[in-house]
């Protein structure tokens, strides 16, 4: 065995008080210190405070800019409907409760709404409807899936596109926006019966057809997307 010299012992010496001197300086609870970081607390909790500020947090009209001019807050707005007109200042209403509107961004979103809900209904596909429809809409679409399921009813049908979209009316409602578009577009659609035999439309026939359609979203929200909230078909 080896005998430790006056060099090492010096040295475990030293080792041991540092020991204890750290120990005496972070080892010291003060009763101010913050609680381990939890990742998954800590989200939770910024997602619960926020919620709790959307819900209390009214939206207040947009201000322009410093040195932005009226024309340039509302171009997309001048460019889509006619300046001074009762559609123009209602699209400007809108604009200015969500700063992030832009009419032909929302017009490409409801074409494309169009679409799923019209085929969504012929499928009896409930799971998308309730993502597209206010509660009021999807509950009459839904009786009449029932309705039709109850008769062992089935829709043929084959979206063959939009032709023509206008917005004919934008309003606020509170916090919500609404904004009514006419739509023409064309589509295959026959319902047969439960032996196959076709009791409504022409399953080799294109049809001609005209929609009246309401849209809404409230402006407080964080979700994006607009719901379908009225339906009339044009004559």
């Amino acid at each position: 065995m080896g005998f430790f010299d006056f060099g090492t012992i010096f040295f475990l010496i030293a080792a041991v008080v540092i020991f204890f001197q750290l120990r005496n300086v972070l080892g010291r609870r003060t009763g101010n210190e913050r609680p381990p970081f939890d990742p998954y607390s800590a989200s939770r909790t910024r997602d619960q405070d926020a919620a709790q500020k959307s819900e209390n947090v009214v939206s207040l009209p947009r201000k322009r800019m410093p040195g932005e001019t009226a024309a340039e807050t509302y171009a997309d707005i001048d460019a889509f409907a006619k300046p001074d007109s009762d559609l123009n200042r209602g699209l400007r209403t809108i604009k200015d409760n969500d700063p992030s509107f832009d009419p032909k961004t929302f017009i490409d979103g409801a074409k494309m709404a169009y679409e799923m809900i019209v085929m969504a209904f012929a499928d009896g596909d409930r799971k998308t409807l309730k993502n597209l429809l206010s509660r009021e809409v999807y509950d009459s679409f839904v009786a009449a899936i029932g309705e039709r399921e109850a008769k062992a009813e089935k829709i043929q049908s084959s979206f063959v596109g939009i032709d023509k979209v206008d917005v004919v009316a934008a309003e606020m409602k509170g916090t919500e926006a609404h904004i009514t578009l006419r739509i023409v577009s064309e589509l295959i659609s026959a319902t047969r019966d439960k032996v196959g035999a076709v009791i409504d439309g022409d399953p080799e026939k294109v049809a001609e057809v005209k929609d009246v359609w309401t849209f809404f979203r409230d402006t407080r929200s964080r979700d994006p997307n607009w719901k379908l909230v009225a339906t009339e078909e044009e004559d």
